[in-house]
């Protein structure tokens, strides 16, 4: 009896189809596996979506007015001591650490998880901001950040005449 009559890629049935093989099938599944457990903590960390998932953690909404802009950071489980906003070259940088540790005690068994992770997100603001007029606030999870436009900012747009060339 040769060899290959006792392997099961041979013998017919559902292994026995054509192009199919086993070992391949193990290491595709094996790499998958390997990938899951040695991608990034970050992606791991939070709940939400992070840069690791192809969106940017936190969230944010930008909102401008006549007079002012309004970012608002969803940082929910941040406390506020661990943020830090800078305002730089016109640019408004959020950054900070999110750390959470849970416990839970069930007679003789444990169980502890934690989860750290760093962000930061950086927004370029098309006008000039008055640095002594901005002010940020906080809570249940959201930061507000208002930056207040300069006065001669808001006059800033204006029309360009458009000369032939001769």
């Amino acid at each position: 009896m040769a060899n290959r009559d006792l392997s099961p890629w041979r013998s017919g049935g559902q292994l026995g189809r054509p192009g199919f093989d086993p070992f391949t099938s193990f290491r595709q599944e094996m790499d998958r596996l390997f990938d899951d457990f040695f991608a990034p903590a970050e992606a791991r960390s939070f709940a939400g979506p992070t840069a690791a998932t192809g969106a940017a953690w936190p969230r944010l909404d930008v909102n401008e007015t006549p007079e002012a802009y309004k970012v608002c950071a969803e940082l929910p489980g941040v406390d506020p001591k661990d943020v830090n906003i800078e305002l730089k070259d016109n640019a408004l940088t959020l950054s900070g650490e999110k750390r959470d540790e849970r416990r839970e005690e069930d007679g003789d068994r444990f169980y502890t998880e934690r989860s750290y992770g760093r962000f930061q997100r950086t927004i370029p603001l098309p006008a000039e901001v008055d640095p002594d007029r901005c002010e940020a606030n906080f809570k249940d999870g959201l930061l507000t950040v208002t930056l207040a436009k300069n006065p001669q900012a808001r006059d800033q747009a204006r029309r360009i005449e458009i000369k032939p060339q001769a």
